[in-house]
């Protein structure tokens, strides 16, 4: 059964590293108490290693257990072993492209077809919709294939900042960027505010969080989709 959280952004105005998450994390994993991570949306060298004591830090706050995938010898066997799965935020393209070089894609993708639990945030969270296509990311890095996880059948937008109508800022909006990828991609796009998440139960998704955000699809009026919001009908 697909146990599937993404988060919008890590952090919140106001709060520290993965903080406010905690009660999420907590409701999410239940009895779990193991959590893999993968810091590879960072450069590699000492940033994961800074990465991932950061994480197990915050984890360690909030009653977890985490090791990272970066100290094991074998990456696929250790998350074929992974009690849970968390995917940090950082470079997308980085990201990705770590994850096809690693063998990571295919043994992820097994992992949660067979009931483990899978959270992201920001790139995490990208990484599991159908492709990076509506990422916020320079391509610093270059992955063998746009094709993410594809752990849901749609793309998630995080971190969407919705147009300020007194901003004298010129340059695109992310609903525009969005409704060009819409001009050559169908699947519907998640956009998530920062607090934002979404989780998706076997069958069931649904939006979680704070604050919301919207849904786009090809050829149609955005949605606004707030906290509860049953979004099942994309699966």
């Amino acid at each position: 059964m697909r146990n599937v959280l993404l988060l919008s952004t890590s952090t919140v105005h106001g709060g520290a590293y993965m903080e406010y998450a905690g009660p999420y994390l907590r409701q999410f994993l239940g009895s779990t108490k193991s959590i893999l991570f993968v810091p590879y949306a960072r450069p590699s060298g000492i940033t994961h290693e800074r990465y991932a004591g950061l994480f197990s830090e915050a984890m360690a706050n909030a009653g977890f257990q985490a090791e990272s995938i970066h100290t094991a010898a074998d990456p696929v066997a250790a998350v074929a072993a992974a009690e849970s799965l968390f995917i940090g935020g950082g470079n997308t393209f980085v990201l990705l492209e770590a994850l096809h070089r690693l063998g990571l894609v295919d043994a992820v993708r097994r992992g949660v077809e067979a009931g483990m639990p899978y959270m992201g945030s920001s790139a995490g969270s990208n990484v599991a919709g159908m492709t990076l296509g509506t990422t916020n990311d320079m391509p610093i890095a270059q992955p063998p294939s746009f094709d993410a996880l594809n752990l849901v059948p749609f793309n998630i937008n995080p971190h969407f900042i919705d147009a300020d109508p007194d901003s004298k800022h010129m340059g695109e909006t992310r609903e525009t960027r969005i409704n060009e990828f819409h001009c050559f991609n169908p699947q519907p796009v998640v956009a998530l505010r920062e607090g934002a998440m979404l989780r998706v139960e076997g069958e069931r998704a649904s939006v979680d969080g704070t604050r919301g955000g919207w849904l786009f699809r090809a050829g149609e009026e955005r949605q606004a989709i707030d906290t509860g919001d049953d979004l099942s009908f994309l699966l």
